[in-house]
């Protein structure tokens, strides 16, 4: 039987979380960013900002923070039940199997759950600097929903129910949640930005 690769986002050094007067630059950059692409004039068709993942990587970035944030609270930090998570794990030979479409409805599909288990963690928490943190991290899964409709990717429809719903695992604890969180962004979306065909066509 061959050989199978299989993607683990690196875990790489946690870095300090940064002040919120030290966040604000680079969040008004990736936003500039996305505004951009559709107030530049002349163009034949939309910047794509976020192809070149500075965008992406800020949104990386940020997660990393809440993940370093979550890890030094000791108290009004936890998940009050199991949450359905996206799995992280890239088997890249069943992935370049899946047509464009089936890749971003996974990613689609992974978005949208942590954005729902992200929301309740958000309800449970008392911590102010997570809420901060959590509060972040929606937004910019919310942003990277909306710039995979820019990128030709269909609109998502959210299932009615998690129950059966396949590529999913369960995360019982705050942490576990965040850590998944960073991964599916350093892995999934990342690959599937990178393979865009949008972000392969020259922009002249």
């Amino acid at each position: 039987m061959a050989n199978r690769r299989t993607y683990w986002p690196n875990h790489e050094e946690p870095v300090r979380g940064y002040a919120d007067t030290a966040m604000e630059f680079p969040r008004l950059f990736a936003l500039l960013l996305l505004v951009l692409e559709w107030t530049r004039p002349g163009l034949p068709s939309p910047l794509r900002p976020i192809c070149d993942l500075r965008v992406l990587n800020h949104f990386i970035q940020e997660a990393r923070d809440a993940e370093v944030a979550m890890k030094s609270c000791r108290e009004g930090c936890s998940l009050t039940e199991a949450v359905s998570v996206p799995q992280t794990t890239v088997n890249f030979e069943d992935w370049e199997k899946k047509n464009a479409m089936a890749q971003a409805q996974e990613v689609q599909t992974g978005l949208w759950l942590l954005q729902q288990a992200l929301g309740l963690l958000r309800t449970s928490m008392t911590d102010a600097e997570l809420n901060g943190h959590i509060d972040t991290a929606t937004r910019n899964l919310h942003s990277i929903t909306a710039v995979l409709r820019t990128l030709n990717f269909p609109e998502y429809t959210p299932p009615a129910s998690t129950a059966g719903l396949e590529g999913t695992w369960s995360a019982s604890s705050a942490a576990e949640l965040l850590q998944v969180h960073l991964n599916f962004l350093r892995g999934k979306v990342r690959l599937l930005l990178l393979d865009a065909q949008a972000c392969q066509q020259d922009v002249s």
